[in-house]
């Protein structure tokens, strides 16, 4: 089963098996440095069949991250619900503490790091724009924010990567302290 409860195919199965140890790996070695063998080993299939299912490294990544795009989505969505009918700040503000909970496990969080610094390669920055597109639309659609509200939300999200990759927080010093005021992480 899926996590829609639908029954799979095995190359379904098998798919999602990749899917998942793609993320895994990439988060930790990032594109460059993940050889799909390694990837394979994690999902318990042959590197042959990863390429039966993505034929290159490249549309391996690209649907990892649009995986964790997904999932992204579903957890904004997920702190949107905790305010239906809420004012456009409140719903954001819920919204961006789903989202710090999700990141709590860095593998998504560090394969969105370590796909802008795998821009270079046109595939990926076409996957990275169309999950900030998608995640900035339905932040903006959900919350009936207005622009500057979601701008502020996504600039805000992006902080809080910073602050999250880092460890950081205010006991490093009063710099630290400006940046992790009244963001809401989990190290």
């Amino acid at each position: 089963m899926n996590r829609r409860g639908v029954a799979l195919s095995t190359s379904d199965v098998r798919r999602e098996a990749v899917l998942d140890a793609a993320i895994a790996e990439f988060a930790k070695t990032g594109f460059h440095g993940t050889p799909i063998n390694t990837v394979a080993a994690t999902a318990g299939i042959s590197p042959a069949y990863v390429f039966k299912l993505f034929p290159s490294k490249v549309e391996l990544f690209v649907a990892a991250l649009d995986r964790c795009f997904e999932r992204v989505e579903g957890a904004l969505a997920a702190g949107a619900a905790r305010t239906p009918g809420g004012d456009p700040e409140q719903v954001l503000h819920e919204m961006g503490g789903a989202y710090a909970e999700l990141i709590v496990d860095k593998s998504l969080l560090m394969l969105q790091v370590h796909a802008l610094s795998a821009a270079d390669v046109p595939d990926i920055a076409a996957a990275v724009r169309r999950g900030l597109q998608r995640v900035t639309e339905f932040a903006e659609r959900r919350s009936g924010g207005t622009g500057e509200q979601v701008r502020h939300f996504m600039a805000y999200g992006q902080l809080c990567h910073l602050i999250t990759t880092l460890g950081l927080d205010a006991s490093e010093g009063p710099w630290a302290a400006t940046l992790t005021a009244g963001i809401r992480h989990f190290n």
